[in-house]
């Protein structure tokens, strides 16, 4: 089993992080692991949305939870499973967002080594997914 962890302050408000992690549609444009994801375009717990990842393998991605400061999230594919958490704090004008999941199942025992520094560069990758999302009027404040 793979576990990641990994903090960071993001310059982006606790609401503009929430939007850009439960836009189910965009995950493909930040997450260059996901080649498509198929379903409904508001995010929701317990929807199932078809999923093909690298190796055009196919499987299934869910929200399991969503609340006010956390989002939880499974996908699966042959023998592959990652649960993952984003956890959100209001840190002044910015959010602490801190990301972490687990690998299980042969292909992830498999991937492992390929898998090093995810969690990181996630949050590099919202970092980034934020900063672009900011309207014209953040930038005057």
């Amino acid at each position: 089993m793979t576990h990641q962890r990994a903090t960071r302050f993001l310059n982006a408000p606790l609401d503009r992080v929430r939007h850009a992690l439960l836009d189910p549609q965009a995950l493909p444009e930040w997450n260059p692991a996901f080649r498509s994801l198929n379903g409904p375009a508001r995010a929701a717990t317990g929807t199932r949305y078809l999923i093909t990842v690298r190796g055009e393998l196919s499987g299934t991605w869910e929200y399991t939870r969503i609340d006010d400061h956390d989002i939880d999230t499974t996908w699966q594919v042959p023998g592959f499973r990652e649960t993952g958490t984003w956890h959100l704090r209001p840190h002044g004008h910015g959010t602490i967002v801190t990301h972490e999941f687990r690998h299980k199942g042969p292909l992830a025992r498999l991937l492992s080594k390929a898998y090093r520094g995810v969690a990181e560069l996630r949050l590099d990758r919202l970092t980034q997914r934020t900063a672009a999302a900011a309207s014209p009027a953040d930038a005057d404040s």
